[in-house]
């Protein structure tokens, strides 16, 4: 006969957990998901700010361009008053200003000479004109511009548009005292001399110089940001 078999024990009954605790685990696991959470969020956020300012400084900026203050070397002649020939510019400058002064009083002169009224005047005025254009001369001889540009070639054109145009004068000058003369006039017209062609050829001479220096001399004055002139002004 076999020997009676043990009866199963049965195991101790779980105990459950109250409704309130299982409450309370739930409210802490979400609270610590979400806190997280919102550090993962708030990390990422302040990356996206800190890259924000350094990106705009790099787009503020071209590529390739200098830094402010910087002037990449570049610098005006007349900016610099080590530069000889800024000097020369404005003396030849002051001296060419004066060129021009006779100018009305000659035309108005042969104007009047061909006319044949004042010709007492037209000859005192035509006579003064040529000392004054003399006197430029004068004065170009004595104003360095050997640091200027094809200051030879300037100074060569000067010399003969204010010497031909001395010459001019001084011959229409003789030709005002002819037309005083007997048969000088022909209907209120003076008649042409030998003095007279002269003074056009001479005139023509001068036109000619004064159109070669004004090209010289208004580029020098342009970089130097002096006055400009057109042959007729010399």
């Amino acid at each position: 006969m076999a020997a009676p078999q043990p009866a199963p024990v049965s195991p101790p009954p779980r105990r459950k957990l109250p409704t309130a605790a299982i409450v309370g685990i739930v409210v802490a696991g979400c609270a610590v998901a979400g806190l997280a959470a919102g550090a993962l969020l708030s990390g990422g956020g302040g990356d996206e700010k800190k890259d924000t300012p350094q990106n705009a400084a790099v787009s503020s900026e071209a590529p390739g361009d200098a830094p402010k203050g910087d002037d990449g070397g570049k610098k005006e002649p007349s900016a610099d008053p080590a530069d000889p020939a800024v000097a020369q510019a404005k003396a030849l400058d002051a001296l060419l200003k004066d060129s021009n002064n006779s100018r009305d009083a000659v035309i108005k002169a042969v104007d009047s000479t061909r006319s044949c009224k004042d010709l007492d005047k037209s000859g005192s005025d035509l006579r003064d004109a040529a000392k004054q254009r003399d006197g430029l001369v004068t004065r170009l001889q004595k104003t360095a511009i050997d640091k200027l540009p094809n200051s030879a070639e300037l100074s060569a054109q000067l010399t003969k548009a204010w010497q031909s145009s001395s010459a001019a004068d001084s011959h229409y000058a003789a030709w005002a005292g002819e037309v005083g003369g007997k048969h000088g006039c022909v209907k209120g017209h003076a008649r042409p001399s030998g003095e007279s062609a002269a003074g056009d050829r001479a005139s023509g001479d001068a036109t000619a110089a004064k159109k070669a220096a004004a090209e010289l001399w208004n580029p020098i004055a342009k970089k130097y940001g002096l006055s400009q002139h057109s042959w007729a002004q010399l």
